[in-house]
């Protein structure tokens, strides 16, 4: 009997930046919004189903689009209602999502805007494809 294998590849077109910071979400975005001159604001949780016979997990989530541009930007926070968006890097609280285009200038002037903040510890650029859960950054 033959077997036919269907592969499938997630199609990572992101930005992601790992963010460290004692902040609760919402003064981070705060201190983000006056360092960066954004205006994140809070949209709806992002809701992800783990298992189907238990309830959603839900992690906060901000959102800025670039002006003159459709760059969107997402602040997520990693630790949600009952565990982590992405549990291989339980030290991270937040991801800095940048969906579309964005100049590696741009993004340069944002990692170093974020590490600005005295109370972030550290943001960096990570690559996505290299999450073993990078399923759950797409929304």
């Amino acid at each position: 009997m033959n077997k036919t294998t269907l592969k499938f590849e997630l199609d990572l077109d992101f930005v992601l930046v790992a963010i460290t910071t004692q902040l609760k979400d919402y003064m981070f975005c705060f201190k983000t919004n006056k360092q960066l001159g954004t205006n994140f604001c809070k949209i709806a949780d992002l809701e992800l189903p783990f298992n189907t016979d238990e309830e959603p997990f839900y992690f906060s989530r901000y959102f800025f689009l670039l002006p003159e541009s459709e760059t969107e930007l997402y602040i997520l926070a990693n630790k949600g209602t009952e565990g982590f968006l992405v549990p291989e890097m339980k030290k991270v609280d937040f991801f800095l999502l940048i969906q579309n285009y964005i100049h590696a200038e741009d993004l340069k002037g944002i990692i170093n805007g974020l590490n600005k903040i005295p109370e972030v510890l550290v943001a960096v650029e990570v690559d996505p494809k290299k999450l073993k859960s990078k399923e759950n950054l797409i929304f």
